[in-house]
Formats: structure tokens, sequence, C-alpha cells
């Protein structure tokens, strides 16, 4: 049985965590701050496909409401909830494409 022997040092083990994560993950190692931003994106879109899913199911409630004023109500009650909550989507998407830029910048540089 072969053992692995702990590398000595920072650079060794460095080392080890490079060899690691290329191994793992592909050719190209991914910095921590864009994989970061990669996961804020993906949560961002799943984020927006809801919005646009409230938006379709308010606007079916609305239609078949039959001229009564519980139906529309609430659809306008999902509605202006669903705008609110895509304002907040896109400047939580603003921020963080900032915050990780900058970040990305200071790293590289």
């Amino acid at each position: 049985m072969a053992y692995y022997t702990a590398p000595e040092g920072l650079s060794a083990g460095s080392a080890s965590l490079t060899t690691v994560g290329t191994t793992t993950m592909g050719a190209t190692p991914i910095e921590l701050p864009v994989l970061i931003g990669n996961i804020i994106n993906v949560l961002l879109g799943a984020l927006g496909i809801i919005f646009v899913g409230l938006i379709i199911y308010a606007g079916v409630l609305y239609f078949t409401d039959a001229g009564g004023e519980k139906g529309a109500k609430k659809a306008k009650e999902i509605l202006k909830t669903a705008i609110v909550g895509m304002v907040i989507i896109i400047a939580a998407y603003a921020i963080s494409n900032y915050v990780m830029g900058a970040l990305v910048g200071a790293t590289t540089t």
C-alpha cells in the first residue's frame, strides 16, 4: 500500500494544492473570486426565472378572474411584489458584479 507523505513548507503545500486543483477541475484552475462570481450569477439567473414565472402566474390570475375583485387584487399584489423583487435582483447583480470585478482586479495586479 502506498501512503501519501505530507509536503514540507508552504511552497510545497501550494504546489500540491495546485496539482490537485488542476487534476480535479481541468487544465486551468479557477480562482476563488471568479468561482464566487459564477455562483452568484447562477443564483441571480434562477431568481430571474422565478420572477418571470410570477409574472406569468399573476397574468393568468388577472385574466381568469372573470370580473371578480378577489383574483384581480391578488394578481396586482403578486405583480407589485414581483417587480420589487426584480428591482432587488438587478441591484444585487450590479453590486455583486462590481464587487467581484474589484476583487479580481485587486488580486491580479
